[in-house]
């Protein structure tokens, strides 16, 4: 038994005397780098509170449809054209509620699941 704790001591000795001679070659090099602690991420959102940016306002579906057919509200009901394309579009894009009113003209509301 005592010659296997000897052993046991010789062998940590050595392990110690390598892991030494390697911790000297370490600092001894010229490749250290300093110890740089990590950086903590912030969490959260921080435009919170903040107020919302300006958004553009776009014209609708319906309004590039207008002024492309050169039309005015006045001239809305008038129009053939305006009249086909409302009823073809009529779930799909806005068009005031007015004028839909006036053609006579229902939207399907469809709820999808």
């Amino acid at each position: 038994m005592g010659h296997l704790s000897s052993a046991s001591s010789v062998i940590s000795e050595s392990k110690l005397h390598d892991a030494q001679a390697v911790l000297e070659e370490y600092h001894s090099s010229d490749m250290t780098k300093p110890f740089i602690l990590p950086i903590r991420r912030k969490r959260g959102n921080p435009n919170w509170g903040m107020p919302f940016h300006h958004i553009p306002q776009t014209a609708t579906e319906f309004e590039l449809q207008v002024r492309k057919m050169g039309l005015t509200t006045q001239t809305y009901t008038a129009s053939a054209r305006l009249r086909t394309w409302c009823e073809d579009n009529k779930d799909r894009c806005y068009i005031p509620e007015w004028l839909l009113a006036e053609w006579g003209i229902k939207p399907e509301f469809k709820v999808s699941v």
